[in-house]
């Protein structure tokens, strides 16, 4: 493995739909102690605040709910999550943070940062859905500016105390905001998306690591990984610290059982070409809450086989 950060493993926790809801969500609960007693590195929740009708200008695939699919608002659930857990890092994948209002989300993570003793990420990113800007009360062609001027917004709240902020949706002069995440420069930020010249951007200045847009293919990850090194070392960042999610699929064989090798054989060239935590979806792993953690302790044995150095 070439990689200088030790590739981690996340596991995809769905606060959405009907597969954890049982038992109100203890289903959900049970499957995020279980990952934190066996070591995985990270639960990542998903965000829709309101839905509308229109699902067609969701355009990579099969949109994975209805219009009325129940969604747990991300943040809360984490900090339920926290609460039952110790080590477990938790993280949202995306966040579609432009609909939350710049001081209120800086408060309310680095509140949940507070509280988990640092264990908070934000994946962050714009969304794809005008109808919740619309009902946010917010113009859907900002959102990239909406979500550059937050993420500055953040950064500058965690750290500085007085803060003074002046954007093109933001400004002010000498505002607290306290208390401090516990992590050092505040809560790591994930930024979501192809790597356009804004999206580079809010990485370089303000993220800490990018979530590729859902079906990028290996060359485009590598690429991607040498863009955002360079943009790095321009913004006088250390190039090796930049941090890339990749996703894999679950296997399985002609009985219906997870196929391992098949599953991890990925993993390798992921870790190879930059990819830092390799995330894998719960509802791929079973159909039910005990079937999702009977197939953890495999997949914590065998992604550590698969990322051990030769």
């Amino acid at each position: 493995m070439t990689g200088s950060i030790a590739p981690t493993l996340s596991l995809g926790l769905p606060n959405f739909g009907t597969l954890l809801s049982g038992n109100d969500y203890d289903d959900m609960l049970s499957v995020a102690r279980a990952a934190d007693e066996l070591g995985i590195a990270r639960v990542i929740v998903t965000d829709h605040v309101v839905m509308g009708r229109n699902l067609d200008a969701y355009s990579w695939g099969e949109f994975g709910g209805t219009s009325d699919t129940p969604w747990l608002e991300p943040l809360t659930a984490l900090a339920v999550i926290a609460g039952q857990t110790s080590r477990l890092r938790l993280a949202t994948g995306i966040l579609i943070a432009p609909l939350r209002g710049a001081a209120v989300l800086a408060k309310t993570a680095a509140t949940l940062d507070v509280l988990s003793h640092g264990r908070l990420e934000l994946g962050v990113g714009t969304g794809w859905q005008r109808e919740e800007y619309d009902a946010a009360g917010l113009d859907f062609a900002a959102r990239g500016r909406l979500l550059s001027d937050l993420m500055a917004t953040m950064r500058c709240l965690w750290v500085d105390a007085p803060a003074r902020v002046t954007t093109e949706t933001v400004a002010f002069d000498d505002i607290f905001c306290l208390p401090r995440p516990v992590q050092k420069g505040g809560v790591p930020l994930w930024v979501s998306g192809s790597l356009t010249r804004p999206v580079v951007e809010r990485i370089a200045r303000w993220g800490d690591g990018w979530i590729p847009i859902m079906g990028s293919r290996g060359e485009d990850v590598a690429a991607g990984v040498d863009l955002l090194r360079a943009a790095y070392a321009e913004a006088g960042r250390d190039p090796a610290g930049v941090q890339v999610r990749g996703l894999i699929g679950v296997r399985r064989d002609d009985t219906g059982a997870v196929d391992w090798p098949a599953t991890l054989k990925r993993i390798p060239r992921l870790v190879d070409i930059g990819v830092t935590d390799v995330q894998v979806m719960a509802e791929m792993l079973g159909r039910s809450a005990s079937e999702i953690v009977d197939n953890l302790p495999a997949l914590v044995d065998k992604f550590a086989s698969a990322t051990s150095a030769p």
